[in-house]
């Protein structure tokens, strides 16, 4: 694959996170002239951050004058930069015990403040993994499995996080109804139709006349600003026809078909999230890699045109990259090494794949998260 496409896809790409940044997304939301008034007329303010997105959203809250500020983060990721907030590493993407003490934390700010007050809630994908408590009567493994089963079946995100709210004590809004303080909910959205209860299953949104939420950034802002990036650089974007979905290699062989159809000069685009079968025993990969290997099945003899597939938030499944490249020759150069596409299919190995190509996508934990996206390049 030639090394300009790859630089100028992951010039796309990374215009599209500059769209979803959690910062300017969270500090232009808190301009908003209701959620000033809120933030102003409120007694006691704390700040609750939750998600992959949390250190971010946080830091674009910084000019709000709170008396506790609480951010939930996954392992591995960096803190906030703001003095005085409690930060506490919890488990994604599956829940363990320490999802259980970010929860109780959570419980125990919500139930100090109360009538007068005011709770700024930031929220964003990954909470529902972060953020566990399970029902009365039911344990974590017990929730785990249950959620483990769904999602291997190829459960889309909205179905799981309806399994994870109904066995939950602290989604689905239920949080929230915790303490008799105000609301502002700001959502940086992985889901479709842009949802806020159903991003990170809705800890906080009670439906509360009295309560703000928005949806301060989504997919659709970062594809917004990667069209723009790619207009910039005398391109033509063009949006595939609809939402990304459903299975990711056949998804990736759909996207591939269309970026087919491209003129010289044009650059498709698309966003969403796609789910993935995974067999009893599988090797590292994730979405993003497999939509990338179905679009090099589709590509395959082609000379002029590139795809790239990745995560907004940099980590594609259980791999350590955010995604993959794929063109006409990957599948030629994979043969050549001793790669087989369709036992790496079979046996979801698609890191390993793609690693011994060189056209994995590896950008680390991006601190956003707003689902998938797709680019294709025509040259």
């Amino acid at each position: 694959m030639k090394r300009s496409m790859k630089i100028s896809l992951g010039n796309v790409y990374r215009a599209g996170l500059d769209g979803v940044d959690p910062r300017s997304a969270v500090a232009r939301a808190l301009h908003e002239p209701a959620i000033d008034r809120a933030i102003h007329r409120s007694r006691r303010v704390a700040v609750f951050a939750v998600g992959k997105a949390a250190a971010g959203m946080l830091e674009g809250a910084r000019g709000v004058r709170f008396e506790i500020a609480l951010a939930i983060l996954p392992r591995g990721y960096r803190a906030p930069r703001v003095r005085g907030a409690v930060v506490h590493f919890s488990s994604h993407p599956e829940p363990d015990r320490s999802s259980i003490e970010a929860a109780d934390k959570a419980l125990e700010l919500f139930a100090s403040f109360g009538a007068s007050d005011l709770i700024v809630c930031l929220v964003s994908g990954g909470t529902s993994s972060l953020m566990a408590k399970p029902r009365k009567g039911l344990s974590l493994g017990e929730k785990r499995r249950a959620i483990r089963r769904l999602a291997a079946s190829g459960a889309s995100i909205v179905e799981l996080n309806q399994l994870r709210s109904r066995l939950s004590s602290v989604k689905g809004g239920r949080l929230g109804q915790t303490t008799r303080a105000r609301l502002i909910t700001l959502v940086l959205s992985d889901v479709p139709g842009d949802v806020p209860s159903r991003v990170g299953s809705g800890p906080t949104v009670r439906g509360k006349r009295s309560d703000l939420t928005r949806i301060v950034a989504s997919n659709r802002s970062g594809l917004e600003t990667a069209a723009k990036e790619a207009s910039r650089r005398g391109w033509t974007p063009r949006r595939f026809r609809r939402r990304i979905s459903g299975e990711a290699f056949e998804e990736g062989r759909h996207f591939a078909r269309a970026a087919r159809r491209l003129s010289p000069g044009e650059v498709l685009i698309a966003g969403g999230e796609t789910t993935v079968r995974l067999s009893a025993r599988h090797g590292r990969g994730g979405r993003s890699l497999e939509f990338a290997l179905g679009g090099a099945m589709e590509l395959e003899g082609t000379r002029d045109i590139a795809i790239l597939a990745a995560g907004s938030d940099g980590i594609d499944g259980s791999s350590r990259a955010a995604g993959a490249f794929a063109d006409g020759t990957t599948l030629e150069r994979a043969r050549r090494r001793g790669l087989d596409e369709k036992r790496t299919y079979r046996r979801h190995e698609t890191e390993r794949f793609f690693k011994r190509l060189g056209d994995l996508f590896v950008t680390g934990p991006t601190g956003t998260n707003v689902g998938d996206w797709a680019f294709a390049l025509r040259i």
